[in-house]
């Protein structure tokens, strides 16, 4: 399964809203698989993947 969220924000909130971010798609739900959440950055979708 694939899921992808896209946020825009500004480069100065990366610190703060991607720990939060990979940490709720992590733990959304108790599963006996883990979940691994992976991020990107950059000026576009392109850019970012």
């Amino acid at each position: 399964v694939h899921d992808e969220l896209v946020f825009d924000l500004v480069r100065e909130e990366r610190g703060t809203v991607e720990p939060l971010v990979v940490g709720c798609m992590r733990d959304a739900l108790p599963l006996k698989v883990p979940v691994v959440v992976e991020t990107g950055v950059g000026e576009n979708w392109l850019a970012a993947h």
